[in-house]
């Protein structure tokens, strides 16, 4: 293919780097340091962050500075330091790795977005709290936007002040921690501080002008009688007003244990980024005139920005001295989040709109109410020989839909406004037993530590049917006029943007899994580290899996080190994917059909050749070297490759007769299912690196840079199933070329973070800036293809401590008010929604401009 050619021309060199990287002599690899590009300076050289115990190893007491793989160590203070409010966007300006964009009329994706490290998909990073399995939403991504036909865990649950810090393996790592680690491992790590606390106040607004978009600022008619718009200036807009109250505070629990306790709540208003509505919005009168409320009637009608939200957040974190060997631990959180996030406007004239219900059109909103519970309890010790940890675990994400300012078509007059449109849950609970101790053997230098372990998971996917009227057909047509009961219905069906889910669609699904795993690690030379592991997984839906782990760590000199790891991974099919059914009526020419999304295993994905669902499975490579000649200097640089076999994808929306045919008796007439459909490869380059600079009268600086080099390539297609093959479907209209677009080039092709850290007696200024590469946003049709251009968004937040107690802090994100490219201007094609919507949703940084904002804290 010309395109896989050029892509090999682009990364030549980066490919002839890989191979140094790759030889023998790198495969014996380094010691890991890979401080955040954000960690504040105090933590630089202190031994605190030095001698912390991370993942990506099971023995007690490594560290990230002698770690084989790389790993970013991510601290509260520099999460404050970035003024936001929520997880995943904090992650997005702090690891140059991490792609969190912002899209917008995507239906539940609006709510619960999704993030990807690497580029790859969001459900192939696993997410730990305090090293435990962190459950995933219960929303499965439908629509078009990155990360689509994936269901990952929800980062925005966990407040920022509940965290103690962040740690980011960047390396494959399912044969230590099971499915989902594919491109890496983000483990939460909660407070635990015994004493004193902190409240906080935030508020901020979005104080932007649009780049590229002109504010409208009158409405005639032209000569022809048609309309005629006056455009000013680029629009200048406040709005997404957001208060963010927050505390944490910590109890001593007898002489040997702690509870700590962080709640949140946040308070956000939308942000509008839609350009105004050149559309007629009434039909004209009987002599052809324009309807005379034309020139009244908001034109501003769409929602395109982030919706309102509301979020409250409990966590509690605690650990009690059991006796001088063994504790008691338990840490869990309940949150609740409303949200609002607005679909396509229906106009006065249009057929889906009952005008005696919305005379002057309407805008659809979707509601969503999520809940979040998680607990988790256990015992950890060190017995005579053997150190152990043994817990169960518990979480569950509910997310109930609901449909506002709405209307059922088909039920004219009779029409509710409001629906209940049904909703989702999902929930899992997990025992574990793990356990280590050191081994002596003759010929290594270092004992090897041993590590062993048991899990067995449960996983549980309900989906409950919304009301009658979300989802079924009345005895109305077009704008709710009555139809001949002979010819039937020709209304639209279900509550208008979101149709509830049908007791068709409704069930509760379950599945079982258990997994050992086994890890050895020891020093054969004083300066050569080995780490082995191995983990056996079996599931009772789709079988067994093995994978295994090695990696190595070299020190050249004591400044100097290599690292390297090799393994393989898995992810397993989520129940979602197995079990998503969403059934729902599209008429096609007049006439009704049913389409809609189908589990693999249904009767309809079965007439279409579906196999069901198997197990991704992924080969990681990994080689770098750390460079730190001083404890004020240090240089981390890792290469990789991750090549995945058997991706699940969303197959395209399949019809024409022959589908028809094979779909007869199913009550189906076109349809959409998961299958393992591609096989990709993933190469790139992390580089971090960071630098303090102490001064006698001023302080001290710490400087941060981190690079991310990433290419994404779909390096095979399933052909369709047999099946369909000779009724005219080929790759293309099983896997669109729309959607393995989107793989390659719907996430940056490399971002560079850069900041400087401040601080001097009371004061601590943070200046970050942060360059995200090309981004494309795909369609089926060349002329509307968007290719984004690198952007840099620069951030600013100042703070100054006015006692022991209180400290004020201003800031800015975004602060040069920054914009994506508009798509109307960076498109050939332009059509109504591309005006309409004027920024890409693929926007690696988002499109709501600058965000100010001014914080009061009252620490103890």
């Amino acid at each position: 293919m010309n395109d896989t050619i050029q892509k090999a021309s682009k990364f030549r060199v980066k490919k002839l780097a890989w191979l140094i990287a790759c030889s023998p002599l790198a495969f014996a690899a380094p010691t890991a340091f890979a401080q955040s590009p954000d960690a504040s300076a105090n933590n630089a050289a202190d031994s605190s962050v030095e001698n912390i115990s991370v993942i990506g190893s099971r023995r007690v007491g490594r560290t990230v500075n002698d770690s084989s793989v790389p790993i970013d160590i991510i601290d509260a203070d520099a999460i404050s330091a970035t003024g936001l409010t929520e997880t995943n966007m904090i992650l997005n300006t702090l690891l140059p790795s991490f792609n969190f964009p912002q899209p917008s009329i995507t239906d539940g994706t609006d709510h619960v977005r999704p993030a990807q490290l690497r580029g790859l998909a969001p459900d192939h990073t696993l997410v730990l709290v305090n090293g435990k399995r962190r459950h995933t939403s219960a929303l499965l991504n439908l629509n078009g936007s990155s990360g689509r036909g994936s269901s990952a865990v929800d980062l925005n649950a966990i407040p920022a002040n509940a965290i103690k810090r962040i740690e980011v393996l960047r390396d494959g790592a399912a044969a230590q921690y099971g499915s989902d680690a594919i491109a890496g491992v983000i483990n939460i790590v909660l407070k635990d501080a015994s004493e004193g606390g902190e409240f906080s106040l935030t508020y901020g607004a979005n104080v932007t002008t649009m780049d590229g978009v002109p504010d409208l600022v009158g409405v005639s008619e032209d000569a022809n009688g048609n309309l005629a718009f006056t455009e000013g200036d680029d629009r200048e807009l406040t709005d997404g007003q957001t208060a963010t109250l927050r505390g944490n505070m910590g109890f001593e629990w007898g002489d040997d244990g702690f509870v700590h306790i962080s709640g949140e709540y946040r308070d956000r208003s939308n942000s509008n980024r839609a350009d105004y509505d050149q559309r007629e919005n009434f039909a004209r009168t009987a002599d052809g005139s324009l309807d005379a409320r034309e020139r009244l009637v908001n034109r501003y009608n769409h929602n395109f920005g982030n919706g309102a939200v509301e979020d409250f957040a409990l966590f509690v974190n605690t650990a009690k001295g059991l006796n001088n060997d063994m504790e008691f631990y338990a840490f869990g959180a309940a949150s609740k989040r409303n949200s609002k996030g607005s679909g396509f406007y229906r106009r006065a004239q249009d057929s889906r709109n009952v005008a005696g219900i919305y005379p002057n059109g309407f805008l659809p909103t979707i509601k969503t109410d999520i809940n979040d519970l998680s607990i988790v309890s256990g015992v950890k010790g060190q017995g005579d020989v053997w150190a152990y940890n043994v817990s169960i675990n518990h979480g569950r994400n509910e997310l109930d839909y609901s449909v506002i300012n709405s209307l059922n078509t088909s039920f004219g007059l009779q029409s509710p406004t409001d629906f209940d449109a049904g909703g989702l849950t999902y929930e899992q609970t997990l025992f574990n037993v793990d356990a280590s101790r050191l081994v002596e053997i003759d010929w290594m230098y270092s004992d090897m530590n041993l590590a062993l372990g048991f899990e067995y998971r449960n996983e549980g996917y309900e989906i409950r049917a919304g009301e009658p009227a979300s989802y079924e057909r009345g005895n109305f047509g077009p704008g709710g006029a009555p139809t001949d009961p002979v010819a039937g219905p020709f209304g639209a069906q279900g509550s208008q943007v979101f149709p509830g889910f049908t007791p068709a669609s409704a069930g509760t699904n379950s599945r079982s899994n258990i997994s050992a795993y086994i890890d050895l690690e020891g020093d054969v030379m004083e300066n050569w580290n080995v780490t082995l592991a191995g983990r056996f997984e079996e599931y009772s839906d789709f079988g067994n899996t093995f994978n295994w782990k090695m990696s190595h760590r070299f020190d050249v000199t004591d400044a100097f080190a290599l690292r390297a790891s090799v393994s393989t991974g898995f992810r397993a099919p989520s129940l979602q994917q197995q079990f998503f059914t969403s059934v729902a009526t599209v008429f096609v020419d007049g006439v009704p059909t049913e389409t809609g999304t189908f589990n693999p295993s249904s009767d309809v994905a079965v007439a279409l050749g579906s196999p069901g669902l198997d197990a991704e499975d992924s080969t990681n490579y990994s080689a770098g070297f750390t460079y730190t000649p001083t404890a004020d200097f240090n240089l981390t640089v890792d290469f990789y490759q991750i090549e995945i076999e058997d991706r699940i994808v969303l197959s395209n929306n399949l019809s024409g007769s022959g589908v028809e045919s094979l779909l007869a008796g199913t009550g189906a007439t076109r349809a959409r299912f998961f299958l393992n459909a591609i096989d990709t490869e993933t190469k790139g380059v992390d580089i971090v690196s960071t630098y303090t600079l102490n001064t006698n009268d001023w302080g001290s600086v710490l400087f941060n840079a981190g690079i991310n080099i990433n290419d994404n390539e779909v390096t095979d297609i399933l052909p369709p199933p047999s099946v369909l093959q000779g009724i005219g479907f080929d790759q293309n209209n099983l896997f669109s070329g729309v959607e393995l677009r989107r793989f390659e080039v719907g996430s940056p092709s490399d971002k560079i973070n850069l900041s400087a850290s401040w601080s001097y007696d009371a004061a601590a200024v943070t200046l970050r800036t942060t360059r995200y590469g090309e981004t494309q946003d795909p369609s089926s049709i060349a002329e509307r293809n968007e290719v984004l251009d690198p952007k840099w968004v620069t951030d600013i937040d100042a703070s100054y401590q006015l006692n022991d107690n209180i400290t004020l802090t201003l800031g800015a994100n975004n602060v040069f008010d920054v914009y994506p490219d508009p798509t109307r201007e960076n498109v050939e094609d332009v059509t109504t929604f591309s005006r309409l919507f004027a920024y890409s949703g693929f926007s690696p940084f988002g499109f709501t401009g600058r965000f100010v904002y001014g914080r009061v804290s009252y620490s103890f």
